[in-house]
């Protein structure tokens, strides 16, 4: 069975993560993902609009457990 996943922000602070809401479990592995102080991306207007309605959808509560997304991907590939 593949764990539940969270996605959650924070900020490096003393130099450790110091996670935004509810605090991650001792002992929980994790992944950092942190862009470089100068990378930045550019977007269309229509896919702005299209990451700023799925961020909404996702802070709504409105989302697919990473489970099953993974089991549709093994189905169709």
């Amino acid at each position: 069975m593949i764990p539940a996943m969270r996605i959650v922000s924070g900020k490096v602070i003393g130099g450790k993560v110091v996670v935004e809401g509810e605090p991650l479990h001792e002992g929980s592995l994790v992944t950092v993902v942190a862009p470089e102080d100068d990378e930045t991306f550019e977007l269309s207007d229509d896919d702005e609009a299209a990451l700023l309605a799925s961020i909404a959808e996702a802070d709504r509560g409105e989302v697919v457990p990473a489970a099953t997304v993974l089991k549709r991907l093994r189905r169709h590939g």
